[in-house]
């Protein structure tokens, strides 16, 4: 392992970087427009995978974290948080088994959507001595998981009711399709659409008599919108913790900045116009468009192949093989799992190498 202390040029190559004071900058901007606001930041550790961070946003203010696999969440637990929300159905044998296993050690709850679920886990549950936290995942225009809102979720609701190992927290919708409109005023008609349908189903459950303590959704996109809506009681914003270019472009997140770079070592010149890196696909990853290059004018990251990133320099840019350059990252979730470990600088040093313990744990 690399030598704490040392310029950001020591470090070997590729290596994933966050800029800790900017990070940290990310982890407070956000924590202060939760004060602001009546709604919980419960941030998704998707992002991160990294038990050290999710602490740090927890005594920031965060009420817990966020898992998208239970993998996350064990992972969570060793660590020492308790209150998380896996925002994903858990079916099969083995995780169900897992997971009954989890609810011994944590207040974990999980998002359900069919009732052939809700009985293996109420089942698993009574079998383990456990009461299992659950909350009805609602399709509120993601066309993904969820039931439809109003009377279907009652229906479900009505299911879980009839076990006494699961215990009925609330519901979950998660607006995904707002995340990534450019426009403030668009994205907000969406999201407001999209809530209604998730507080106006909230309303039917009550009326029927349930107490619903959660009421759950958002993203790093719409938590502005998300976290003022009446009724959302907490938000699972993950990618304000580093952004990326994607989220760049987006309006109204300005006061967050890139924490997250993949640092590249030029492997060779073979002509004029023409570098190649050491960062292509197995390094930082591309569905959200090519990294550009930090801080440095007249170079292009232009092609990725697996182990190759392929850069237009232009004619008075003197770059030479052993030279670093930072690519910034597009897709921070991705990226992240594509690495054992983020090296942390500050202030141009290495201060810290940070273990991204659930890189990797789908299952």
């Amino acid at each position: 392992m690399v030598r704490l202390g040392v310029e950001v040029g020591e470090i070997d190559t590729p290596a994933l970087l966050i800029d800790l004071d900017v990070m940290e900058r990310n982890i407070e901007t956000m924590a202060r427009f939760f004060r602001s606001v009546p709604a919980s930041l419960r941030p998704h550790a998707k992002t991160h995978k990294c038990p050290i961070i999710a602490h740090k946003q927890i005594a920031a203010g965060a009420r817990g974290v966020t898992c998208a696999k239970l993998g996350e969440a064990e992972t969570m637990v060793e660590a020492g948080i308790r209150d998380m929300l896996v925002a994903n159905e858990v079916v099969g044998e083995p995780k169900v088994t897992r997971l009954v296993n989890l609810a011994r050690h944590s207040d974990v709850i999980v998002a359900v959507d069919s009732p052939g679920n809700v009985r293996h886990l109420a089942e698993a549950a009574r079998a383990k001595g456990v009461r299992l936290n659950v909350v009805i995942e609602v399709e509120v225009g993601n066309n993904r998981c969820g039931t439809d809102p109003g009377r279907p979720t009652l229906d479900l609701a009505r299911r879980i009711a009839e076990h006494g190992s699961l215990n009925f927290k609330g519901l979950l919708g998660y607006e995904g399709f707002c995340q990534n409109i450019i426009d403030i005023e668009e994205r907000r008609l969406k999201t407001h659409e999209a809530m209604e349908k998730l507080v106006s189903t909230r309303d039917l459950l009550e009326d029927a008599g349930f107490a619903v303590e959660i009421v759950s959704a958002g993203g790093t996109g719409t938590h502005m919108i998300t976290g003022r809506y009446p009724g959302v009681t907490e938000v699972e914003a993950g990618s304000y913790v580093f952004m990326d270019t994607k989220y760049s472009r987006v309006e109204g997140l300005e006061d967050f900045g890139c924490a997250l770079t993949v640092l590249s070592t030029v492997v060779s010149r073979p002509r004029p116009g023409v570098a190649v890196c050491d960062a292509g696909l197995k390094a930082i990853t591309t569905e959200f468009g090519l990294p550009p290059v930090k801080g440095l004018e007249g170079v292009t990251y232009e092609r990725a192949s697996e182990e190759h990133g392929r850069l237009k320099v232009d004619p008075d840019v003197k770059l030479r093989p052993g030279d670093k350059i930072e690519l910034i990252v597009t897709h921070c979730c991705t990226n992240t799992n594509l690495y054992d470990h983020f090296h942390c600088v500050r202030d141009g040093r290495l201060e810290a190498v940070w273990r991204i313990a659930a890189r990797g744990r789908s299952q």
